[in-house]
């Protein structure tokens, strides 16, 4: 004897409209949630390229917020833009001005470097100079005594000083130590040179040979 069977009407209905029409109850939830994981995902690229944008432009902002507090001539403010926040072109700007002038700055000191290291060359040769007199000086120290009076010496030294004087007083400007510095070594390589010391000093020679004959 058969079973009674434990499906309703109304669902064997539902399963033989289904079978009819070629559907499943099954695969109709698999296309929802392949569908949902669909959205999803585009969901999480969308949001993940949204973060990634807003990093990049946090960044580019950073960058030139720091370039505006490093660079000085972006922190005076231009009178002309009132209260108006530098614009990034301007900022840019003012960077490309800024270092350029420290390139410039940079060769500048470079070149002052190098022409006091050319001072410093000729400082320890007359240094050597000086000192090799000296010795030969401590080395014959009666050489040429009681030939020369001190007096016709001092008049020799002071004809050469007097010259040299005159010469230094008027290309010499004091007005501040760096002028001073730079006209000092200027003047010694115009006015020191050993052709020009020579002339002086027979100048000076032939000065004194008229007054004492």
């Amino acid at each position: 004897m058969a079973e009674p069977s434990s499906v309703s009407p109304e669902n064997a209905w539902v399963e033989s409209s289904f079978s009819d029409n070629g559907l499943d109850p099954d695969d109709e939830d698999s296309d929802y949630q392949q569908e949902t994981y669909k959205e999803t995902y585009k969901d999480r690229r969308r949001r993940a390229h949204t973060q990634a944008e807003q990093k990049r432009r946090d960044a580019i902002k950073k960058g030139y917020d720091d370039l505006q507090a490093i660079v000085p001539t972006c922190q005076h403010q231009d009178f002309s833009l009132g209260s108006q926040k530098l614009s990034k072109a301007i900022v840019l700007q003012k960077t490309i001005d800024y270092i350029q002038f420290l390139h410039k700055e940079k060769k500048k000191q470079e070149e002052e470097v190098t022409t006091l290291r050319k001072d410093v060359m000729a400082l320890k040769i007359m240094k050597i100079n000086y000192e090799q007199i000296v010795k030969a000086h401590q080395d014959n120290p009666n050489e040429g005594k009681n030939q020369v009076s001190d007096q016709v010496k001092f008049n020799v030294f002071q004809g050469i000083m007097d010259s040299l004087f005159q010469s230094f007083n008027a290309s010499i400007s004091v007005t501040s130590f760096q002028e001073l510095s730079a006209c000092v070594f200027s003047w010694i390589e115009e006015h020191c040179k050993p052709q020009t010391l020579r002339d002086i000093v027979i100048g000076v020679l032939q000065q004194l040979k008229s007054q004492l004959y």
